[in-house]
């Protein structure tokens, strides 16, 4: 029987591949894996670890039914690391939102429930699966720590940033900040402001922007003569210190603009943001959209476009932006009409930053699974991975022909720090620069390279020189500028001020006070030299460059 199993698993998984090259002729769809149960069900995103392998978790199932923690490697070997709810369940259960890699190689993530409180935990978790709960949520009265934990994110100061689905100080979620030894502080409450309308119960990772803050989406809240008075979700975007701004109520008229947004924001080389709506749009099904930083919102698609839905249905997950500049991302529905009482079971799409989208695969319900909830991402190697979370889990591959490149670990750094770069055929590397300026590496292992960022350098992409050839970053690396001191710390409007730090070449903006932008001028790479502008305020000073955003510690007093 196994052996029969596995013979109509490859002869299916050759049909598929041979229906994906006929469709699109330039890519091929694989299964790699499927998942059995004591491995885990219901897969979520995965994310590329230190060793090339690819590492996620699972919702149900596993060793003790609360899910896994797993590892796959590219060729679709599985292996569960770690399962949830040992004992009691002080360790957790339904890990929903997957992992991410920290700097220091190890992998971040939350549990929906379980924990001490059984209301979720934060936990981190190495890649051969020790795993060590930092917080379970719901330890303070009435939860204002949060409940329900969702996507983390790692942010420039090293510490973990996430949002709870539950709990705070009005129950509807929260924005916490982590210390990587376990430290939670809640830094702000979800439904602050009357009606909900600064947003409720968010779903999705945060992504911090090159300005420094971070930008995520509630489902509900925003306006209140939505969704029966609960609102139909926000785009808000929120400082690390935690004053949140909300950039975009949707459903304001019509609902074209989309509904109930869960997925996490992407922010493109265009500097834009681009994700989904799950509902909503021209037909009720989800959109992807386009935002500006200052919150123009412009909706690319509207899903089920197409006859039967052909093209999906209400797409829950975020988008990945590929080497090519396109946008891939999963459709949990629609697709394949003949799958799931003709509601479909879910594609893989392409979509152009104008919005002209092509359903490059639709999942049929069988050995290549249904219902993708989580997000792509794109390998080193080139190729988009994602998981199906039903069967009761498969993970694939969908290979566009794109070239190897490399990434990063951690992004971005100061000069004298150190930063990890992920790519495949490392070993033979004879350098590595940075935007042109040779770095000091050391290669770890043939997937990994710890490089420092040299003095004098300037934001851009990493080249990495091997003996079969060189490889080039999918984004550009940010060197991040250092405030040290300005001089005089005081002095009236049209006071000249100098100001010094490290990185200051590529400066865009200065601003003093409330960020009230000043004239510059760059002397060298240490210096600027800027004007107290009409309007300005006693405050901190502040630089922007390509790399980020640095402030004073100290104020500059403004006087009469």
């Amino acid at each position: 029987m196994k052996s029969f199993r596995a013979a109509a698993l490859i002869l299916t998984t050759l049909m598929l591949i041979v229906t994906a090259v006929t469709a699109a002729n330039a890519q091929v769809f694989t299964t790699l894996a499927d998942f059995a149960g004591d491995d885990g069900s219901g897969p979520w995103s995965l994310v590329q670890g230190t060793d090339g392998n690819f590492y996620s978790t699972t919702q149900t199932q596993g060793a003790y039914g609360g899910g896994t923690a797993f590892k796959v490697t590219p060729e679709g070997a599985l292996t569960a690391i770690y399962g949830f709810c040992a004992g009691s369940c002080s360790d957790g259960r339904w890990a929903n939102f997957g992992l991410i890699l920290g700097i220091d190689g190890n992998f971040y993530g939350t549990n929906t429930f379980g924990g001490a409180y059984g209301q979720g935990t934060a936990f981190k978790i190495t890649p051969d699966g020790t795993l060590t709960t930092l917080h379970s949520f719901c330890s303070e009265t009435n939860c204002t720590d949060g409940s329900e934990g969702t996507g983390l994110i790692q942010g420039t100061d090293g510490n973990i940033y996430g949002t709870t689905g539950g709990g705070g100080a009005a129950g509807q979620g929260t924005f916490f900040r982590i210390t990587p030894a376990g430290t939670l502080t809640t830094l702000f409450s979800f439904c602050a402001q009357t009606n909900c309308t600064d947003g409720s119960l968010p779903w999705a990772a945060l992504l911090q922007a090159t300005d420094g803050n971070f930008y995520g989406v509630t489902q509900f809240g925003g306006n209140p003569k939505c969704g029966s008075g609960n609102g139909c979700g926000t785009v808000f975007r929120i400082t690390p210190s935690g004053t949140l701004t909300t950039l975009h109520r949707f459903c304001t008229q019509t609902c074209n603009d989309g509904t109930k947004p869960m997925g996490a924001l992407v922010q493109a080389t265009d500097g834009s943001f681009y994700g989904t709506t799950s509902t909503g749009g021209a037909n009720g099904d989800g959109t992807v959209f386009k935002m500006t930083p200052s919150g123009t919102l412009t909706t690319l698609y509207s899903s089920c476009a197409q006859a039967n839905c052909a093209d999906g249905t209400h797409p829950q997950a975020g988008l990945v932006q590929a080497t090519d500049g396109n946008f891939y991302g999963t459709a949990t529905a629609g697709g394949n009409p003949y799958c799931s009482y003709n509601h479909g079971c879910g594609t893989v799409f392409e979509i152009t930053p104008d919005g002209i989208l092509t359903t490059l695969y639709s999942f049929g319900g069988q050995a290549d699974g249904s219902y993708p909830w989580g997000a792509l991402i794109q390998s080193t190697n080139g190729t988009l991975y994602g998981a199906a979370a039903n069967y009761p889990g498969t993970i694939f591959s969908l290979s566009m022909g794109l070239n190897p490149f490399v990434s990063f670990v951690h992004n971005p750094a100061k000069v004298g720090g150190s930063f990890g770069i992920l790519g495949q055929g490392l070993t033979g590397t004879t350098s590595v620069s940075l935007n042109g300026t040779p770095a000091k590496f050391t290669v770890r292992s043939d997937t990994l390279i710890l490089a420092a960022v040299p003095a004098g350098v300037t934001t851009g992409p990493v080249t990495v020189t091997t003996s079969s050839g060189t490889l080039t970053s999918n984004v550009p690396f940010r060197v991040m500028p250092q405030l040290l001191s300005f001089s005089p710390p005081s002095g009236p409007v049209g006071t000249q001020v100098t100001i010094t730090g490290v990185s200051l070449t590529q400066t865009t903006g200065v601003g003093f006070g409330d960020r009230k932008p000043a004239s510059f001028t760059v002397k060298s790479d240490t210096q600027v030299t800027a004007t107290v502008p009409t309007g300005a305020k006693t405050g901190p000073v502040g630089i922007e460059t390509q790399g980020g955003i640095a402030i004073s510690s100290g104020m500059f007093t403004v006087t009469q």
